[in-house]
């Protein structure tokens, strides 16, 4: 490994189908006043919330409530959710739901006591807030698996009224303080939900995976995970109600994210950036965003990467490199991954996601460029890409 890098999780994670019995022990540890973030309502319809409520009020807890986080929270949420915050004077945040939901309470807990423009300062200039800031605490109860945002510091944001999507990784201070991880919670979530989270796990970690050229440890721990996505997937997919796939495709995207295996890498993270421009103005599931990219990204960062894309094809796809040049293993390697996204009906193009050819000079000025993996990608290259992913 040539890099130098430090590592720390603060995140105490609880997993496993009796996990939501362990919110009582954490609420010790946490203000009286709650201010609860849920989504649109299927929490209520599927008896989690019921749940979660009937262990707060059994602690004394005071409960603010905000529903309606979307899937891809909005400015105007965040507004709303700082607001109902600071009025009513909540001393941490309980998110319940899936990653936008975890996404959002980050961003409010952030914002809550920040003196300034916290959407300028934090996410447009990518700043954290100040040392001795106040910050509240979150915890987060997960009801989907893809984003591994129980388990790190990241939040992305749309200003919708601008059609663009900015995400920041905070720094560990915004880390959820516990985490509560039941795979059967994930089994109520429409199946195009799912699809759309193991997409977002494999591509977590092939943002962090296709990068640089030294052996490093990170690479290898990241082909096990992308092998137990695919594995479990295929399995998933078939029957959804299938536990061991579930819990296993829940406790990838936990790793595939919370930082460990992008230890020593210089990281890419454009497919996201391609994407998030995309989702923003499709309004597309964010995995969907980033499956319709993804081919025509990683052609492109095949012939600088060739070694790595050499290595995934064998360590990932058992492709037999045996007589063959190492272009013709890469091409099969990527010929596997396309097959694999068939077969578990993920979308390969955008205009499965309802872009046109006229919305992509608006989509490559809203994707955020820079030098990231094998390429330093320039606009004029982002819309070849688009033009490829129609």
């Amino acid at each position: 490994m040539q890099g130098n890098f430090s590592y720390h999780n603060p995140t105490k994670l609880y997993f496993g189908d009796e996990s939501l019995n362990y919110l009582k022990d954490e609420l010790k540890n946490f203000g009286s006043v709650v201010l609860l973030n849920f989504g649109s309502g299927s929490v209520k319809r599927n008896g989690i919330y019921d749940q979660v409520v009937a262990i707060l009020k059994e602690a004394g807890k005071t409960i603010v409530e905000n529903p309606g986080v979307m899937s891809n929270p909005t400015l105007e949420k965040l507004h709303e959710g700082v607001k109902i915050a600071r009025e009513n004077n909540v001393d941490w945040i309980l998110a319940l739901g899936g990653g936008s939901v975890c996404d959002y309470s980050k961003g409010v807990a952030a914002s809550v006591f920040y003196e300034d423009d916290y959407w300028n300062q934090l996410w447009l200039q990518q700043q954290n807030p100040p040392a001795g800031q106040k910050i509240l605490p979150v915890g987060c109860i997960l009801t989907m698996a893809g984003t591994g945002s129980e388990m790190n510091g990241g939040c992305v944001i749309t200003d919708a009224e601008k059609s663009f999507k900015v995400g920041h990784v905070f720094d560990d201070r915004l880390m959820p303080k516990f985490s509560i991880l039941n795979p059967k919670f994930t089994m109520t979530v429409p199946l195009d939900q799912m699809k759309a989270g193991i997409y977002d796990i494999m591509n977590h970690i092939m943002e962090q995976y296709f990068s640089d050229y030294d052996d490093n440890t990170s690479d290898y721990l990241a082909e096990g995970l992308m092998r137990s996505v695919v594995h479990s997937s295929r399995i998933a997919v078939k029957n959804p109600q299938d536990y061991e796939a579930r819990s296993n495709i829940m406790w990838t995207a936990t790793w595939a994210l919370n930082t460990l295996i992008g230890c020593g890498k210089h990281q890419d993270w454009m497919v996201h950036m391609i994407g998030h421009s995309v989702g923003a103005w499709t309004h597309a599931p964010h995995g969907y965003a980033l499956a319709a990219v993804s081919m025509a990204y990683y052609r492109r960062a095949m012939q600088p990467g060739l070694a790595k894309f050499v290595r995934f094809a064998k360590n990932v796809w058992d492709v037999c490199p045996d007589g063959k040049t190492d272009q013709q293993v890469a091409e099969e390697g990527l010929a596997a991954l396309k097959a694999w996204m068939q077969e578990i009906g993920l979308p390969l193009t955008i205009s499965e996601l309802g872009a046109t050819a006229d919305m992509i000079p608006n989509i490559t000025q809203g994707t955020i460029c820079y030098p990231a993996g094998y390429m330093d990608l320039k606009p004029e290259d982002i819309t070849e890409i688009l033009q490829e992913s129609l």
